[in-house]
């Protein structure tokens, strides 16, 4: 290990946008951000698929559309035959009605399937996009660190899939509604202009009037509700994830109190929605009802005079009905549009973030320096320094190393001084600071944590994580879990191929042994361990050092006990306030004096702020 040159570097990242506004149904806002996430798909490698199911759609809307207008002319044409008692003309249209039906049901069935169908496609497609985007560069590590949007992971599990049955769904209806404008509205000049005239002001008027009174505060309460649901099941889920713990504890009380600080926000949230739902619904149901006497009144002196057959005035109604429906498709689906619109929002913004096509920026604070990441052959750390996300706090000032290959490096020093800390930053996970980082391919660093991650799976599937599969044989690996002083495990759990509860069945020492197979398994060139050995015996976490110093890799290690002093070859001890000093530990225990190199950097850094 050799001390290198301090040198500074720092870069400015881009803003993150973080200003939320809530948008209208139909403002050139919200088709934006409609356009923002859904453009890829019609645009991209399953287009021809897309446009293609969209046609079928199209042409079986037609169908369906020319159907219930056929469907509505045999209604009127049984009203006038009953009404003229000619059984011949009834019995003749009765016939009509069930041909008709004969295409119309299979055909009403088939463009719901295919809708759904179509829906479900699109869902698999952008759920693929975003999680490559959420997993990629570990931005999802990025995201919560910064706390820079709330609960990506609904956004990606329910807002998605709300978002692609949304589209199609209001897409379809929009588009039927203009077949059904035309086709029914012919019908209706047909029998009266003035109803035709009648129904353009009515429908406009209804209209505008859900849209200006009913639009913002619906959206702004729709937004909120997504997200205040969305943290209820946050803590909900956390009781579950950590229900040992906290019965240890028995911390129910405060848990009860957390859980109902986030339903009352809920609560409180949706008695709001519910109200302005309240209003929504008398107006839409208003607007609805008086088409069932506007028509009637309108052609009332017609039919009275016997100018128009009764079942004419029939098939008017029925047209004047099917026409304001076309017409009044927004007043009709207002509530769930504006429920739409909030979920478009929220996708929208975490594309921004997760997704480079869509304009995204790296999550990462305005205006401050960040480390630097260079490839290199070895460990290199030149003129460090760490803070944390989102404070100016620094931890570690002008910190200068370099690793060669097999030395091991032990970070000591007191509890929230910034060990954990620089391990993140030496692994990619943190770059607020300054300084650079050289490092060798991210393939050959492996990470042990003090509380393993164990995965529901297989015994085969914990041993070889993170890789999906391995060419090392049963027999290789349950020699790595002798290695690691676990023998009986896959014996006493039924086979490398035993699916338990992971987490319940093994202590933490055992779980920690296990991480350490890992190592075994996939060989890394570089280690990073933070107190991985801290639930282990004296006996066992020096068996499992010798192994790790033995295979040669190269070792970062944060530990306190300084029994494991003696599996490394450097110390860095944290001092507090960016504070550090670094010495070897062959030297210190035979009290030789440092070397120059290192008597360099034998002194305190004290600042007061990054860079």
């Amino acid at each position: 290990m050799k001390t290198v040159a301090q040198t500074s570097a720092s870069t400015n990242g881009p803003a993150v946008p973080g200003a939320r506004r809530r948008t209208a149904p139909l403002s050139l806002a919200a088709w934006k951000q409609f356009i923002s996430v859904a453009k890829p798909y019609w645009l991209g490698n399953e287009k021809n698929t897309a446009w293609g199911l969209l046609l079928l759609l199209i042409v079986l809307m037609l169908a369906e559309t020319e159907l219930a207008v056929m469907l509505n002319n045999q209604s009127g044409e049984m009203t006038s035959a009953l009404a003229g008692r000619d059984g011949d003309r009834f019995w003749k249209s009765v016939r009509a009605c069930l041909f008709i039906l004969a295409f119309a049901v299979p055909i009403y069935a088939f463009y719901y399937y295919m809708r759904d169908m179509f829906a479900n496609r699109w869902r698999r497609w952008l759920t693929g996009r975003f999680l490559d985007g959420y997993l990629e560069d570990r931005k999802y590590y990025a995201l919560t660190s910064e706390g820079e949007i709330d609960n990506p992971d609904q956004r990606i599990s329910e807002d998605i899939n709300t978002f692609t049955g949304r589209s199609i769904h209001f897409l379809l209806i929009f588009l039927g509604s203009i077949m059904q404008l035309v086709a029914f509205s012919s019908v209706l000049w047909t029998i009266s202009h003035l109803l035709v005239g009648v129904l353009a002001v009515y429908a406009v008027t209804g209209t505008v009037l859900a849209l200006y009174v009913f639009g913002n505060p619906l959206i702004r309460l729709n937004f909120w509700q997504l997200r205040r649901e969305a943290d209820f099941r946050f803590g909900l889920m956390r009781l579950r994830e950590n229900a040992e713990s906290i019965a240890f504890y028995r911390g129910e009380a405060q848990e009860r109190a957390y859980i109902d600080s986030k339903f009352d926000k809920v609560y409180l949230n949706y008695s709001r929605l519910i109200k302005k739902q309240r209003t929504l619904n008398l107006f839409q149901r208003t607007f609805s009802q008086l088409t069932l006497v506007l028509p009637g009144v309108i052609l009332a002196d017609a039919v009275l005079s016997g100018e128009l057959e009764v079942g004419r005035a029939i098939q008017a109604a029925g047209a004047f009905t099917a026409v304001l429906g076309a017409v009044g498709v927004i007043v009709d689906n207002f509530e769930s549009l504006s429920r739409f619109v909030a979920g478009t929002e929220r996708l929208q913004t975490l594309s921004k973030l997760v997704l480079p096509a869509a304009g995204g920026t790296p999550v990462a604070a305005n205006g401050r320096s960040h480390i630097l990441m260079w490839p290199g052959k070895q460990i290199a750390v030149d003129s460090l320094t760490v803070c944390p996300p989102q404070s100016e706090r620094v931890l570690v000032k002008d910190l200068s190393f370099v690793l060669a290959p097999g030395d091991a490096l032990l970070i000591t020093g007191d509890s929230g001084c910034g060990k954990s800390s620089l391990l993140r930053a030496i692994a990619g996970l943190w770059d607020t600071g300054s300084g650079l980082i050289h490092h060798p391919p991210r393939e050959e660093f492996f990470f042990l944590p003090q509380q393993p991650y164990l995965q529901h799976g297989t015994l085969r599937s914990q041993l070889i994580y993170p890789s999906v599969q391995t060419t090392l044989s049963d027999q290789q690996l349950l020699q790595i879990l002798e290695q690691v002083h676990l023998p009986q495990l896959a014996e006493r759990v039924g086979g490398l191929d035993a699916v338990q509860d992971w987490l319940k069945l093994l202590s933490v020492g055992e779980q920690q042994r296990l991480a350490f197979g890992r190592v075994l398994v996939h060989q890394p060139g570089i280690v990073i361990l933070d107190e991985a050995t801290s639930a282990l015996d004296s006996g066992n976490e020096a068996s499992l050092y010798q192994r790790l110093r033995a295979s040669g890799a190269t070792l970062i290690s944060v530990a306190h006990r300084s029994a494991v002093r003696r599996h490394h070859t450097h110390v860095l001890r944290l001092k507090g306030d960016g504070g550090w000093e670094l010495h070897e530990v062959a030297k210190r225990r035979d009290a030789a004096p440092p070397s120059t190199a290192f008597t360099r950097f034998q002194r305190r850094q004290e600042f007061d702020e990054c860079g």
